[in-house]
């Protein structure tokens, strides 16, 4: 018995001490040195104050503001430590219901918005957490945006669009717009009024 039972014994802590103890004692400290920002989240400070990540989404609401993706993440929405995706199937009434009532809000806050809505904008990301959407969500709700900080909507547009990330090494993923880079850039170059 003591035959077969010791060489997994062996394995399981060489491989404790290889992945648990080498491998993160190796790793963590040379990703300290090399790329300390994304090390430690990629965080995002204004004045001196953290504000988000730039690789988790945040909520905004407010009519100045452009708005993420829903967020499945927590009960809330936004969850950083309860990140994922709702796993609702196509056929999910609770999906479909849950679309539809994001359409009707969306609709609500951009009323002189007339074309089809950007799917992002009423779907959730996989993580539940994705800070960015589409430049066409981005600009879905360039006008709102632009009437609640009195500027004109091609101000705004350009923004959207000087805001705009391309393509990971020209060719990976899709061009995408950080939500709250976009509204940063917007709170200081078109302040809201107090």
């Amino acid at each position: 018995m003591w035959k077969q039972i010791l060489p997994g014994l062996r394995m399981t802590l060489v491989l404790t001490v290889l992945t648990g103890l080498a491998y993160p004692g190796i790793v963590t400290p040379l990703c300290q040195v090399l790329f300390p920002r994304q090390a430690n989240g990629s965080l995002v400070s204004l004045h001196g104050q953290v504000v988000g990540s730039n690789l988790i989404g945040q909520n905004f609401s407010k009519p100045g503001y452009f708005h993420p993706r829903p967020s499945a993440a927590g009960s809330d929405g936004y969850d950083a430590s309860a990140s994922s995706g709702s796993n609702l199937g196509p056929t999910s009434q609770k999906l479909v219901d849950r679309v539809k009532a994001s359409a009707d809000q969306f609709r609500k806050e951009n009323p002189g918005y007339s074309e089809p809505i950007p799917a992002d904008i009423l779907t959730a990301s996989g993580s539940g957490l994705d800070p960015h959407i589409t430049p066409a969500a981005a600009l879905a709700q360039a006008a709102r945006v632009a009437s609640a900080r009195g500027v004109g909507v091609e101000q705004v547009k350009a923004l959207v669009e000087q805001a705009t990330e391309g393509r990971d090494l020209g060719m990976l993923g899709e061009p995408r717009v950080n939500v709250l880079a976009l509204n940063m850039a917007m709170d200081q170059r078109f302040p809201l009024a107090r």
